[in-house]
């Protein structure tokens, strides 16, 4: 079951970013970078803040090891985003 990220809304994360009683999944978001439990718990980076830098940064694809799915449209994951989807 593939999970969304909660600071760009890429749709195919492997592990739940957070889960209750054990925090961050250490899953680096393969779009924006963002690691669950390092850069929000260790660094003290939110959600907001990682996804202003991001866009601000152009939105680049972030992992060079996993491409992006054909058609990658980070405008269109953004509002997929906030309609929760």
């Amino acid at each position: 079951m593939p999970y969304m990220c909660p600071v760009c809304g890429f749709p195919d994360l492997y592990e739940p970013p957070r889960t209750e009683g054990c925090g961050g999944s250490y899953e680096i978001c393969p779009c924006c970078g963002f690691q669950f439990g390092v850069t929000d718990d260790d660094l003290e980076i939110s959600y907001e803040q990682w996804r202003q830098q991001w866009i601000e940064g152009g939105m680049v694809w972030w992992s060079p090891s996993r491409k992006p799915p054909p058609g990658w449209d980070p405008v269109e994951q953004l509002r997929n985003l906030s309609k929760g989807k």
